[in-house]
């Protein structure tokens, strides 16, 4: 029994730790709202421009392949196909 009380003493610890320390700055965002939309949604924005970048740097090294033929576009090239 005294293993299931320190797993569940760790347990708490871990979320103790990420509630009021890690997501303090989300918290302080939510509290931020009623002041200013933009300043409070800033996070949503630079998660989004990392999608946007990380998406157009995909696309652009797709086109590159697909231009210079290096892709072997044979139905039986690949063997889950």
């Amino acid at each position: 029994m005294n293993k299931v009380a320190d797993m569940k003493k760790i347990f708490e610890a871990v979320a103790s730790l990420f509630e009021e320390i890690f997501f303090l700055p989300f918290q302080l965002l939510t509290q931020l709202e009623p002041f200013s939309w933009w300043l409070s949604n800033g996070m949503s924005f630079i998660f989004l421009s990392i999608g946007f970048v990380a998406a157009t740097y995909w696309i652009r090294q797709l086109r590159k392949f697909d231009k210079s033929g290096e892709e072997n576009k044979d139905p039986s090239a690949h063997s889950f196909l």
